[in-house]
């Protein structure tokens, strides 16, 4: 076991957007009880103790914490490189002062599609042009910008005038991941896994763009894992470098595992009850797939166990309802055919071309409590991104 470097903050659920997707929990009732600024500095404090060298704040929109500055302020005086995910709705230019001042390292900005009607579309709210704004003022103040755009079978085709977007917006870096299906993404996957050949075009146009641009534009491009051959390394292992606290408390090995410690009837690791050390160390959930006794065959006996760790557990969870099982992304694994029948009605040339997506709930912060309205009712690649500044510092 090593001691983490990233811990990825879910400061609040509530979001202005309704992304259908959007990977947060369905049941977004079950976090409207979220920590207090004492508990976030107390857990921050932890985590440095830790080990932890990186803060993710995300969300939901982070920016809808009225105490954002002040949590970042308690990270830079933990010497935490902190790093806030938004959407860019709410960054007033006096707030990204008071950011700035308090110390915050880095911005990365989501972004649904390169034109208004489009990014209005997926993202459930007129957004696009606060969102220009947002980046403007990210680069006028000095901060690195990384554009995080999500694709999937709406707007993936759109890839080259996004990455001329980002261009124009002077971006840093851009990551380019296709959807993960956790959450809300998993619920409309039907409706936003793209074709074979919507993947092979974005591809061409990703080769392209990277050998025109070289090194003025870091692209990070990550497709489908029902496309690969292989899983991806999950987290690069359960509960091996990362983990996540999300609003209620709840500590967890990676950021779709809302629902296994329940379905494992397994009891929550709470940060309003243990200290993180117990919690990365002692907590039966961190514990259930670390290492690779757990692991069935075929992946026991594969030799890329070490590679890519079985796969993603919540993946598995989702498609078989059996977290031990072997990734079925893989193309070894008993239940591949899952993957490969969502990969066949995607690419069905018969299928209906009008698409029906459920929005993301909107859960809406006030002073007293937290509301959720169901008006309308689917991964940012932390691991590559923590690379990424660890190599920056060393």
């Amino acid at each position: 076991m090593e001691k983490p470097y990233g811990l990825l903050a879910e400061l609040t659920y509530a979001c202005p957007l309704q992304c259908a997707y959007c990977s947060n929990p369905l049941e977004l009732d079950a976090y409207r009880d979220e920590l207090s600024t004492e508990d976030w500095q107390r857990v921050f404090a932890e985590a440095a103790e830790l080990g932890v060298l990186q803060l993710h704040l995300s969300g939901g929109e982070p920016l809808q914490r009225h105490d954002i500055v002040e949590l970042v302020q308690c990270a830079t005086d933990l010497g935490l490189y902190t790093n806030l995910i938004t959407s860019g709705l709410g960054l007033s230019t006096r707030r990204a002062e008071q950011l700035l001042a308090a110390g915050l390292d880095h911005i990365q900005l989501s972004i649904q599609a390169d034109e208004a009607a489009l990014n209005d579309q997926i993202a459930g709210t007129t957004s696009f042009e606060r969102k220009q704004v947002a980046a403007r003022l990210v680069k006028q103040l000095g901060w690195p910008l990384t554009l995080n755009v999500v694709l999937h079978r709406q707007n993936i085709d759109r890839i080259g005038g996004i990455l001329d977007m980002a261009v124009a917006m002077d971006a840093d870096r851009v990551e380019l991941a296709n959807t993960q299906y956790a959450g809300w993404a998993g619920h409309n996957r039907d409706e936003l896994l793209p074709t074979r050949d919507q993947l092979e075009r974005a591809e061409a146009v990703v080769r392209a763009a990277r050998e025109r641009l070289g090194d003025t534009m870091e692209i990070i491009y990550v497709i489908p894992d029902y496309y690969s051959k292989y899983p991806k390394p999950c987290m690069d292992g359960w509960a091996s470098r990362q983990f996540t606290v999300v609003p209620n408390g709840e500590a967890l090995p990676c950021p779709a595992a809302h629902e296994l410690g329940r379905a494992l009837d397994l009891p929550p690791a709470n940060v309003r009850e243990h200290s993180l050390e117990w919690i990365w160390e002692s907590a039966p959930l961190f514990q259930q797939y670390r290492g690779d006794a757990w692991m069935p065959d075929p992946c026991r006996s594969c030799d890329r166990k070490e590679i890519d760790f079985g796969g993603c557990r919540c993946q598995a969870f989702a498609l078989t309802g059996d977290a031990a099982r072997t990734d079925p992304v893989c193309h070894l694994s008993p239940d591949h055919g899952i993957v490969e029948d969502a990969v066949a009605a995607a690419n069905d040339p018969l299928r209906p071309q009008e698409s029906s997506l459920t929005p993301r709930s909107k859960l809406i912060r006030t002073k007293k409590r937290t509301t959720v309205s169901t008006r309308g009712m689917s991964a940012t690649t932390l691991v590559q991104f923590s690379e990424t500044i660890l190599k920056g510092r060393q």
